[in-house]
């Protein structure tokens, strides 16, 4: 049996018992977590604190029919220079029946345009979101 090798923020949030899932490490060898939707305003906190502070991009996409919404943000974290920045890839998923995440536009400002744009082309609901309002389409559209 294949045990998934864990990152070094995956060994630090068990260490301080933040529940998560590692989900591995992506080609370019970035760790993937996955968080639960009501851990993710607190996890957000401590990211920002322990440095990530640029959100990269964030996007959201549909799993499978009648499975669930994810909406994945890229964080970096630069500290000793933009040479050698570290990345993290976390991953929250919402049900389809009611997609709902908390928004971490009031940690990252960047996440605005980006939050609007997985809401309108997705449909995920970003709680406290300043401006959640259709950003491509219309606001007649239905869909």
């Amino acid at each position: 049996m294949k045990t998934m090798q864990q990152g070094w923020l995956s060994i630090w949030l068990v260490k301080h018992e933040v529940v998560h899932r590692s989900l591995g490490f992506d080609h370019r060898g970035i760790e993937t977590l996955q968080i639960k939707v009501g851990d993710w305003d607190s996890i957000v906190v401590i990211l920002y604190v322990y440095g990530y502070n640029y959100l990269r991009s964030q996007c959201a996409y549909d799993i499978a029919p009648g499975g669930s919404l994810a909406s994945v943000y890229h964080l970096t974290r630069i500290q000793y220079g933009i040479d050698n920045p570290e990345e993290v890839c976390i991953k929250v998923f919402a049900q389809k029946d009611n997609p709902r995440i908390p928004s971490v536009f009031w940690i990252w400002r960047s996440a605005n345009f980006q939050e609007r744009e997985s809401y309108d082309m997705v449909g995920i609901s970003y709680d406290n979101h300043p401006c959640l309002k259709r950003i491509l389409m219309s606001e007649s559209w239905i869909g």
